[in-house]
C-alpha cells in the first residue's frame, strides 16, 4: 500500500502579472528592470487583486511600480508568456505562475514606487548578465522570449492599446 505525501502535491496559483517593457534603441531594445536591492532585479509586477483579469494587474502595477500609464505603452495582442517557480509553501509544493505581457514605451523617465531603490534600461545582453544562476532562470527565459519576438521571430502586427 503506497502512502500519500502531502508534499508531494503542487498546488498552482496564479497570483502575479506585469510587463516585460522595452525600448528601441540603435543598438537595439533596452530593457526596464528594477531594482529591489540585494542585487535583486526585475520586471514591473505585483499581485492579482480578486476579481482583477491579469491584464489588468499588469497595467496597474507597471503604473504604480514606474508611472509610465497605459497611453505611454504600445502592447503587443500576440505576445504572452509566463515564469513558473516551485516552492515550498505550509508544507506543500506551489506552482507559482506569474504572467507577463510585452510592451514598447519611449519614455525614459521613470517614477519608481517606495518598494524600489532603483531602475535601469538594459540590452538584452546586459540583462541576461543581471540575471545569472538557478534562482533568476525563469527571468532570463521570457526576457529571451521578449527579445526574440522584438527581434522579428513570431512578430505579427502591433496594436496599441487605447
Amino acid at each position: 500500500m503506497m502512502t500519500l505525501n502531502k508534499e508531494n502535491f503542487v498546488e498552482k496559483e496564479i497570483s502575479s502579472a506585469g510587463v516585460i517593457v522595452y525600448m528601441p534603441t540603435l543598438e537595439g531594445p533596452r530593457f526596464l528592470l528594477l531594482h529591489y536591492g540585494h542585487n535583486y532585479w526585475t520586471f514591473p509586477r505585483g499581485k492579482i487583486e480578486k476579481g482583477e483579469e491579469s491584464f489588468d494587474t499588469a497595467l496597474r502595477e507597471t503604473m504604480e511600480e514606474t508611472g509610465l500609464v497605459k497611453a505611454d505603452l504600445i502592447f503587443f495582442d500576440n505576445f504572452k508568456t509566463q515564469e513558473n517557480w516551485i516552492f515550498m509553501k505550509n508544507g506543500r509544493k506551489v506552482h507559482r505562475v506569474i504572467i507577463f505581457y510585452l510592451a514598447q514605451t519611449q519614455k525614459r523617465n521613470i517614477k519608481i514606487s517606495d518598494e524600489h531603490l532603483g531602475f535601469g534600461w538594459f540590452t538584452f545582453r546586459e540583462a541576461q548578465k543581471i540575471f545569472q544562476g538557478d534562482k533568476h532562470s525563469e527571468n532570463r527565459k521570457v526576457i529571451r522570449q521578449a527579445f526574440n519576438f522584438i527581434g522579428g521571430k513570431n512578430k505579427k502586427e502591433e496594436h496599441k492599446t487605447t
